[in-house]
């Protein structure tokens, strides 16, 4: 990640924390304060894409996948039925996968712990 970057961020960081709203002009005083050099495009870049974002709920969610039908792919062309339908066919396909894995232990390897 580049330094523009780091400083954009962290620079929304901080307006959010202090219940700042989060501007271009705004993220453009905070870097230069710290005395960071960023090519201009970034700051109207992180304002407007954080315009209609909550920053908690991002901050909060990080690391986290999406809602199902995103992780799975394009939607079915049936709408939410056949969504509803998708859904125990899944689970039976994790279900079976579980059951599959073999139980695992020492005495298969030929050797224990203490040997």
């Amino acid at each position: 990640m580049t330094v523009s970057k780091l400083a954009c961020i962290y620079s929304a960081l901080i307006l959010h924390d202090n219940e700042v709203t989060v501007t271009e002009v705004k993220i453009n005083a905070l870097i230069k304060a710290a005395g960071v050099n960023v090519e201009p495009f970034w700051l109207g870049f992180f304002a407007k894409s954080l315009s209609n974002v909550n920053i908690a709920s991002l901050i909060c969610n990080v690391g986290v996948g999406g809602p199902a039908a995103a992780a799975g792919g394009a939607a079915p062309a049936g709408g939410a039925a056949s969504a509803t339908t998708a859904a125990p066919a899944e689970e039976k396909k994790k279900e079976e996968a579980k059951k599959e894995e073999p139980k695992r232990s020492n005495e298969d390897m030929g050797f224990g712990l203490f040997d």
